[in-house]
């Protein structure tokens, strides 16, 4: 007689930058609940670590509270606690790794440790079916080509100096837009046409955005707002998208997954569409809901981590501000047939 498949339930707590997220997943029914909050910063101000850091704290306990409660305002009985444990701001990192620790601890329940780039990628391959892609991660803390061999993520390109994120929320800074500004941007660029002659520069098959970001700023109040975002979209993403085309080319990749904040922005989407189909590989992005930071991408990614015997002691568990992604083993990964 066929056994029936325990569920695990996880709480996936993320706390990288700007979001303090929190979410149930289970291990047969997906994601239960998906909870967050957003520190904003005014316009023309970035994202200050410490009081990122007290925004999240400020709201742990009504995050975590409403995403355990699950059907007729039952908690739910949790196994494990996953939390993002870098990269990402030491100070945002510390408070969501605190609010982890004290619930494992609590509860007697295992720590799950989650590289949050990782979890960005395991959500939204989960959502799109995908098995074995090319993956293009675009964010504020991430800007890299990565494909899974040999137990790892491995890099096949990436930015030599600020991110595609970085890149759109810097320059809103100094046009006076409200941080994180992508959305802002993008809906800005929409109303933009001319081109503004902004550097195109690649080195290899990575991209380098400050002096992009550098000329832009130079042009602000000589050239409309709308062309000027509508040229550091065209441009920057050109270069992301040429860099990608060559990787796919290289791997011989049947899959592509945008993901990350940026994969949010329809023109990305759309470029990426392109050379996915002349390459002859299906193409996929992160869902609206899930390309941006969450606690969904952390508490699924814990439940395979979990699955795969990735556990940590509470007193080993201190964040990784500077954590690559290609130095993290990705056992469950491993484990699947090629």
């Amino acid at each position: 007689m066929k056994t029936t498949e325990k569920e695990i339930l996880a709480l996936g707590i993320e706390s990288t930058a700007h979001t303090f997220g929190a979410s149930v997943a289970s291990s047969t029914r997906g994601i239960l609940t998906d909870c967050k909050r957003t520190y904003t910063s005014r316009p023309g101000r970035g994202i200050h670590p410490r009081e990122a850091a007290q925004h999240h704290a400020s709201i742990a306990a009504e995050v975590v509270r409403e995403a355990l409660t699950l059907g007729e305002d039952h908690p739910a009985k949790i196994d494990l606690v996953g939390f993002s444990r870098g990269p990402g701001l030491g100070a945002c990192l510390r408070t969501g790794a605190t609010v982890a620790r004290s619930i494992a601890k609590y509860l007697s329940i295992p720590l799950v440790p989650v590289h949050h780039a990782i979890g960005h990628i395991e959500i939204a391959a989960k959502t799109s079916e995908l098995i074995d892609p090319l993956v293009i991660l675009a964010s504020g803390g991430h800007t890299c080509i990565t494909a899974f061999a040999g137990g790892k993520w491995r890099i096949f390109g990436e930015t030599e100096d600020i991110t595609l994120g970085n890149l759109l929320d810097m320059f809103a800074r100094e046009a006076g837009l409200q941080s994180p500004a992508g959305a802002a941007i993008e809906e800005i660029a929409a109303k933009g046409s001319k081109l503004v002659n902004l550097p195109y520069v690649q080195k290899g098959n990575d991209v380098s955005y400050s002096g992009l970001l550098t000329a832009a700023k130079r042009v602000l109040g000589r050239e409309r707002l709308e062309d000027i975002c509508y040229s550091i979209q065209e441009v920057s993403f050109s270069a992301l998208v040429e860099a990608s085309e060559r990787a796919l080319a290289h791997t011989e990749k049947k899959e592509v997954l945008l993901v990350g904040g940026v994969a949010a922005n329809r023109r990305l989407r759309e470029m990426m569409a392109v050379i996915s189909e002349e390459q002859g590989a299906k193409f996929s992005s992160a869902p609206d809901q899930y390309s941006g930071d969450c606690g969904a991408q952390i508490s699924w990614t814990a439940i395979l981590a979990y699955e795969s015997g990735v556990k940590i002691e509470i007193e080993d568990s201190y964040v990784i501000p500077k954590w690559r992604i290609d130095e993290v083993l990705v056992p469950w990964r491993s484990q699947q047939p090629s």
